[in-house]
């Protein structure tokens, strides 16, 4: 059976080819004309000089961490392959969003000049370089699980071998997630402090247009686009991808644990297996995606279904017959389970694009609402947020209880093997939701290109017929940008809930290793989950559970306040720079002088590492202290509490952002007085308001409820000593 493992090391490989096909293919692209090239090359230059910067901090935190991590392990608190496992899982996270923002940096001026020719040819161009980030991910994750799972079969002793190797395995999911929450945190403030110096000073006050290169802050905002929305969301996806088959596989080494080896094996290798097939139907989809010239909204979001959607139905079948083939048990239910993981995520798709596209009512009401200024531009906007988290909250809460009841056979009895096959059920879920993130993260990357792209045009003076058609592009990314989002984010709720099944199998294997049984006598090695709950009193009727609960609820606003505050202050020191500029630099308005872009680039990077540091470390250390102070009950509470409010605070921010944004795009195509009325002003106050919550605050809530869960599962074994011993 292990030399399954080779189909999914095969898929890693095959993923990785095309991306480096569609980079090499997007590079031999003409870059246009002179002055094109040269905006390109501040943007890119800058890009590079914030991710080399992040990096440098990132790693001190990662070696701090690493060191913990031996430290423990010398102790018998932690397997000794902790410390390694957590290195890799950041480097290649890293590693994803290197490239991707790379990509995304050579295509935003081909995309322009390509976009000279065709409509269809600038999608294809900004398309096929964002398909390069979803590719990178699927394919390094898939790398680092199959070699992953061939060292630690080779050197894991038999004994509970499959349960130790999956759980070992999740470490590397922490450091992905803590690199993720790094590159979204400092480069949501990066892009936001950019953006909203731009907009204030530029659109406000000098009644200039967006992208126009009179306008100092106009190249950090390009950066800004790259960093956080290429790298950060790349960074992000990546570990909800792994941290999804990595927790699924932990629970399928737990649920089958009672059966033979093989069955228990061919759990393992389900999830892995669905990923692999995804990565082949992913591609099949990204060849689908074309449109023809003067193609509305309305045609190309259906392009973009198109490939999508083809993917999702296909990986929909695949997943049958992978599952007949493996000969799992109840293999109809599992697939069942994985076909609602994949209905789920269209739905959260569909239902964000409503809220947040000008094409349909809500948005154009908060468009409406300009009518009367900005004050009410921020109420409807903040309406349309909290109405709109009631569809994927339904949908996450049907798609639990589904996934749940097709995995152990619609058996509604509320036992120990029934639960442990819910679960995995759940889990299997949210591999389906992310098994097509080849072309999910494509559209998602796509969007920022497309922007630079129509940043890059109107900065080099191209053509009216050609800014029309990046304005299209432009329009249609801001739109998958917040369905990107909306996805994200409900993916990471159901990763979320197979990871909080998995640290209550850590905490078993952490008992196991300091020798200590289970409170009331029951052995951990043999414990039922049901067991372990009534062992530890794990209830709502638990005042610890309920404070768990409580600290969980408050984590997700105060980190929300602290990176919204970060960005205010960052976007402070941007909008004094540029009103500095526009009243000491003379001839800036008439274009006879050029602006100093490269000052604005490092007050958003300064700005940048100076504010993510606070927030990520707190997202670390809180799960380590309430696992000292109130032990499991306390930090199972804790998940669970972050979990819940995360989801709905983080879907409420993120389309209260897309609304306000595209609201904004509404008025600029003529609608309400077109820009430079009052209505417009109005509405890009909206948007000001909303860029911190669509691209700093609520994209990270989804990292956090991951980090959090991850952060407990690798210090369970502290958490167990410190209550034990």
């Amino acid at each position: 059976m292990n030399w399954i493992i080779y189909l999914v090391l095969a898929a890693s490989v095959l993923a990785l080819s095309f991306a480096f096909y569609f980079f090499k293919s997007m590079m031999k692209e003409d870059e246009g004309t002179d002055l094109m090239k040269k905006i390109a090359s501040h943007v890119r230059r800058g890009a590079m000089a914030y991710l080399k910067q992040q990096y440098k901090v990132v790693i001190i935190v990662f070696v701090v961490l690493a060191a913990i991590f031996g430290v423990m392990s010398i102790f018998g608190l932690q397997n000794e392959w902790v410390w390694f496992a957590f290195l890799t899982g950041g480097f290649f996270s890293g590693l994803a969003g290197f490239f991707g923002m790379k990509t995304a940096t050579y295509a935003s001026a081909r995309t322009a000049n390509a976009a000279r020719n065709s409509l269809n040819s600038g999608l294809q161009v900004a398309f096929r370089s964002g398909a390069v980030m979803g590719l990178v991910v699927v394919g390094l994750a898939l790398l680092d699980v199959s070699l992953w799972f061939l060292v630690l079969d080779h050197f894991i002793p038999e004994a509970n071998h499959l349960v130790i190797i999956t759980t070992t395995m999740l470490t590397f999911g922490m450091g992905a997630s803590t690199q993720a929450l790094f590159a979204r945190v400092g480069g949501g403030i990066y892009t936001k402090a950019a953006d909203v110096g731009a907009d204030l000073v530029g659109k406000t006050e000098y009644n200039i247009p967006e992208d126009d290169p009179r306008n100092p802050a106009t190249i950090a905002d390009n950066v800004g686009d790259n960093v956080g929305d290429v790298a950060g969301m790349g960074a992000d996806l990546y570990e909800s991808y792994a941290g999804s088959i990595l927790a699924t596989a932990a629970l399928g080494a737990a649920a089958f644990g009672a059966g033979c080896y093989e069955m228990q094996l061919k759990a393992v290798f389900a999830p892995m297996l669905i990923a692999a097939a995804g990565v082949l139907l992913s591609l099949i989809g990204i060849f689908m995606v074309r449109t023809k010239e003067g193609a509305g909204m309305k045609e190309l979001l259906g392009a973009l279904s198109r490939g999508t959607n083809t993917a999702a139905v296909l990986i929909a079948v695949a997943t049958f017959v992978i599952l007949w083939a493996l000969k799992i048990d109840n293999w109809v239910g599992i697939s069942f389970s994985v076909v609602v993981g994949l209905l789920a995520g269209v739905i959260i798709g569909k239902s964000t694009e409503y809220y947040t596209s000008q094409s349909y009512k809500p948005t154009q009401k908060v468009a409406e609402s300009s009518k009367t200024g900005p004050a009410t531009v921020i109420i409807s906007g903040l309406g349309l947020g909290m109405l709109s988290t009631a569809i994927p909250v339904v949908t996450v809460g049907v798609a639990i209880v589904l996934a749940y009841l097709c995995a152990n056979g619609f058996n509604i009895a509320f036992n120990a093997q029934n639960l442990s096959m819910g679960l995995y059920g759940i889990g299997i879920a949210a591999v389906g939701m992310l098994s097509t993130l080849g072309i999910t993260l494509a559209t998602d990357a796509y969007g920022p290109i497309a922007d630079n792209a129509g940043g890059n045009a109107e900065m080099s003076g191209l053509d009216p017929e050609v800014r029309k058609r990046t304005d299209a592009l432009d329009a249609l990314g801001n739109t998958t940008a917040a369905t990107g989002k909306g996805f994200a984010i409900g993916s990471a709720a159901l990763t979320a809930l197979a990871l909080l099944a998995s640290y209550v199998e850590e905490i078993k294997i952490a008992l196991i290793r300091v020798g200590e049984d289970l409170p009331n006598g029951v052995e951990a090695a043999k414990a039922t989950l049901v067991d372990f709950m009534n062992a530890y009193n794990v209830n709502l009727m638990n005042p610890i559970v309920l404070v768990g609960v409580f600290i969980g609820a408050m984590m997700a606003f105060v980190f929300c306040g602290m990176t919204m505050n970060a960005v205010g202050r960052a976007a402070q020191k941007m909008v004094e720079e540029v009103r500095r500029q526009f009243s000491t630099i003379k001839g800036i308005l008439e274009g006879k002088a050029e602006p100093d872009y490269e000052r604005c680039v490092e007050i958003s990077t300064k700005g940048a590492q100076h504010e993510m540091l606070v927030p990520s470390i707190l997202a670390i250390i809180v799960p380590i202290a309430t696992g000292l102070i109130l032990g499991v009950p306390g930090v199972l509470g804790l998940l669970i509490g972050g979990l819940a409010t995360g989801f709905v605070l983080a879907v409420f921010m993120a389309n209260s952002g897309g609304a306000w944004d595209n609201a904004k795009k509404y008025v600029e195509e003529g609608n309400f007085g077109g820009k430079g009325s009052d209505n417009h002003k109005a509405t890009v106050v909206g948007d000001t308001v909303g860029d911190p919550f669509k691209d700093t605050s609520g994209p990270s809530l989804n990292i956090l409820i991951k980090l959090m869960s991850m952060v407990s599962i690798v210090m369970a074994g502290l958490t167990v000593a410190h209550h034990l011993l």
